[in-house]
Formats: C-alpha cells, sequence, structure tokens
C-alpha cells in the first residue's frame, strides 16, 4: 500500500483553476495556441496522460496529425469548436468525446468561435510515439531523449523480409 496522504490522489476544480497554465504552440502551425494543465502528473500518475486543454478564440489546437504508437482520447468540457477527422470536419461541443486507436486517423481541433474551448484530452505515456503530418510531409519521433522531426519522404518502409539473410 502507498504511504501518501489521501489528498495527494486528489485535485479540486478550485486546485486545477489556480494550476498554472503551459502555453504551447505547435511548431508545425502557426495558428496553434493552446493551454494545457498536466492533471494526470499533478496527481502522480506515470503511465497515462490526462491534461486540461484550452484553445482561445480563432486559435488551433497542435497540427493534424495521426499517432502510430500511443492510444489518444479527447473530451469536450466547455465551449464550441470543429473537430477533423480523417476527411470530415464536425462541430464539437461540451459532452463530446473522440477517441483515437493507433494507428490513428488524422485529427485536430480548431476553435472559430467566440469562446474558448475547453477539453480533457489523454492517452497513453509510451516510451517511444510516432505522429504523422500527412498534410505536411513530416513525422514527429517521441523519444525519451528528445523530439525528432523527419521529412516523411526520408523514412523508408521496411518488413521482416528486409532483415533475413539471402543465401
Amino acid at each position: 500500500m502507498n504511504s501518501k496522504p489521501p489528498e495527494t490522489y486528489l485535485m479540486t476544480a478550485a486546485q486545477i483553476d489556480a494550476s498554472d497554465e503551459s502555453a504551447i504552440a505547435h511548431p508545425l502551425n502557426p495558428q496553434s495556441e493552446v493551454y494545457l494543465r498536466r492533471l494526470a502528473q499533478a496527481v502522480g500518475l506515470q503511465r497515462t496522460i490526462v491534461t486540461m486543454a484550452r484553445i482561445p478564440p480563432g486559435k488551433e489546437s497542435f497540427a493534424y496529425h495521426a499517432h502510430k504508437g500511443d492510444e489518444e482520447w479527447i473530451y469536450i468540457v466547455a465551449g464550441r469548436g470543429r473537430a477533423e477527422i480523417g476527411d470530415k470536419s464536425f462541430e464539437v461541443g461540451p459532452g463530446d468525446f473522440m477517441g483515437f486507436p493507433v494507428p490513428s486517423a488524422g485529427h485536430h481541433l480548431t476553435n472559430p468561435y467566440d469562446a474558448d474551448l475547453v477539453y480533457l484530452m489523454g492517452g497513453e505515456r509510451g516510451r517511444v510515439d510516432v505522429a504523422e503530418f500527412p498534410k505536411l510531409g513530416k513525422h514527429l519521433i517521441f523519444a525519451g531523449d528528445g523530439i525528432y522531426l523527419v521529412d516523411s519522404d526520408k523514412l523508408k518502409r521496411m518488413s521482416f523480409g528486409d532483415w533475413v539473410k539471402k543465401d
């Protein structure tokens, strides 16, 4: 049994509201502006990520992307937004949920409205994840020692057969 005091496992709404927001701007999208509150880390979770996110009016989340390794989910808490999933766009609002099993469909959130879009997002905290940005021709590799950006046309797809010694 863990010896931490019980209150270390709870973040009240007041504590969440008072917690620091981290401003994020995705380097591949000049319209990206997201403010994050890391909830999972605050209560000591190590194998999953849960983050409160806020997109101001007229801004976007990250960049249209798909995950190869880690599943991701989004739950809208307040405001309205547009979710681009695959080749379709949907209006989303409070209570709407999106889940992206891997390999995931491409997805992206925007806020074309006049109030903040607030949502919970989360997923796995894998040791390595690969995100594909198909509209930009880029891949990001998230690893323990850094984040690596590579042009998609520089990747070489291989199979097990490529490793089999041929006589």
